[in-house]
């Protein structure tokens, strides 16, 4: 099975500190790779270096469209605590395009798997977050059926993140966390959105890792986000 993949909604520019690029290196390398529409979602406060919570409420001043690509310019919110918490505020998030929401060891050491699977459940009762990021860090160690429970209850999208896969990443047991979220995925019929993570412009688009992860699982493309923008519309009503 080929894998069409015409979207990438977690990326990274300069002002999230430590990142390479500008908006506009952005969305020229999207568009010279032939996608439709780029996620730009900034590291929010509480990562050490990222922008202030004045830079999300200023994106309106940001044109949705460079280079002939649909632009969506959100956030990647730090959840602190077993309780949800995140580091913006409702008044910011509501002006966002898209939202995703990580655990991120600067921001919450991680608990007991009880603790960091709560934190995921009760950061997806968030009306405004679309996007559970990298939930296969095995440093935060998570009960996977009650994620993807969660996930189907909330009508919250999981990420499948490229980076997570790659040699030099840091996050821990990646494969076999993501090979089972991607079981459980097709068992619940929860589905996922492929992320480059990309903190710099070549980067962009490359799901190599996650798309083969895809392929040996036999994952249906139905449930890929990242085969049309109409179908990211309708599961995330953008």
């Amino acid at each position: 099975m080929s894998y069409r993949c015409v979207l990438d909604l977690h990326t990274h520019t300069i002002a999230s500190g430590h990142a390479y690029c500008t908006l506009r290196e952005m969305a020229k390398a999207a568009s010279d790779k032939g996608l439709e529409l780029l996620g730009i979602t900034e590291h929010a406060p509480k990562m050490p270096g990222s922008c202030t919570s004045m830079y999300f409420q200023n994106l309106k001043v940001v044109p949705r469209n460079l280079y002939g690509i649909r632009l969506l310019l959100g956030c990647e919110v730090n959840i602190l605590d077993p309780e949800g918490h995140i580091d913006l505020e409702e008044k910011v998030l509501r002006g966002l395009d898209v939202v995703i929401a990580s655990l991120h060891l600067p921001c919450m050491k991680p608990g007991t798997c009880r603790e960091n699977t709560d934190a995921y459940l009760s950061v997806m009762k968030n009306p405004y977050v679309n996007i559970i990021g990298h939930p296969d860090d095995g440093r935060y160690e998570v009960d996977y059926r009650a994620l993807v429970e969660g996930a189907k209850k909330y009508g919250k999208v999981l990420e499948l993140n490229n980076h997570s896969l790659q040699p030099d990443c840091s996050r821990q047991n990646a494969l076999a966390n993501d090979r089972l979220m991607l079981t459980l995925c097709k068992e619940y019929r929860v589905p996922i959105v492929m992320g480059s993570d990309a903190h710099f412009d070549s980067l962009i688009g490359e799901f190599h890792e996650a798309a083969a992860l895809l392929e040996e699982a036999n994952f249906p493309e139905d449930l890929v986000l990242n085969r049309s923008v109409e179908a990211l519309k309708e599961q995330m009503s953008l």
